[in-house]
C-alpha cells in the first residue's frame, strides 16, 4: 500500500475533528441515549478516553479496506488505539500529581497529544514493516472488547476515578 503515511495524517485529521465534535455532541443534540456511547457524556477521563477510541477504531475499519496486502495491519492498529488510550490517563494523573490542577487548554491538549503520538507510532510500525501479526482476528476481537466496555462502562459505570466527572461529582450519565 503505496502513501501509509498519507492515510496516517488523514487518520489524524478525522480523528482530532471527530474526537472534538463527539466531546460535546451528547449535549448539542439534546442527550440522547443512543449517541452516548459513543459521545462525551460528562467530563471524566474515561469519557475523553472514549473520544480519542471512537474515531481511531472507526478510521481504522475505513482504512482496512485499502491495507489489505498489510498482514500486520489489525496488530498496528490495536497497538496505537491501546497506546493513545492508556497515554490519556497517564499524562492526565501524571500531570495532577505533579502540579496538583491541569488548565483547560492542558486537558484539551493531551487529547492531541496522544491522538498525535498514536498515529506517529502506527506510521513508524507501518513503515519498518516488521510486526507480526500471528494473530489478526484476535487483535480485531481486542478492539471489539475496548468497544464493548466503553458501551457498557457509559451505562453501567463503575465507581472508581477514572470514570469520576470533575466538575459534578457524578459517574456515567
Amino acid at each position: 500500500m503505496k502513501n501509509k503515511n498519507l492515510w496516517q495524517l488523514m487518520g489524524l485529521a478525522v480523528t482530532s475533528l471527530s474526537g472534538t465534535i463527539l466531546h460535546f455532541l451528547y449535549e448539542w443534540i439534546g442527550k440522547p441515549i443512543w449517541i452516548a456511547p459513543f459521545s462525551g457524556v460528562n467530563e471524566s477521563t474515561w469519557e475523553h478516553m472514549k473520544l480519542l477510541f471512537w474515531p481511531m477504531f472507526i478510521f481504522a475499519i475505513i482504512q482496512s479496506f485499502f491495507f489489505r496486502d498489510f498482514k500486520g495491519f489489525w496488530c498496528v492498529k490495536l497497538r496505537g488505539i491501546l497506546l493513545g488510550l492508556i497515554m490519556i490517563p497517564v499524562i492526565f494523573y501524571t500531570y495532577n500529581g505533579v502540579f496538583g490542577q491541569s488548565p483547560d487548554w492542558f486537558n484539551i491538549a493531551i487529547f492531541f497529544i496522544c491522538a498525535t503520538i498514536s498515529y506517529i507510532y502506527e506510521s513508524r510500525l507501518f513503515s519498518t514493516n516488521t510486526t507480526r501479526c500471528k494473530l489478526p482476528k484476535f487483535c480485531v476481537f481486542l478492539l471489539l472488547i475496548v468497544a464493548f466496555l466503553f458501551v457498557i462502562f457509559t451505562f453501567e459505570t463503575p465507581e472508581i476515578n477514572i470514570f469520576k466527572d470533575p466538575l459534578t461529582g457524578s459517574f456515567g450519565i
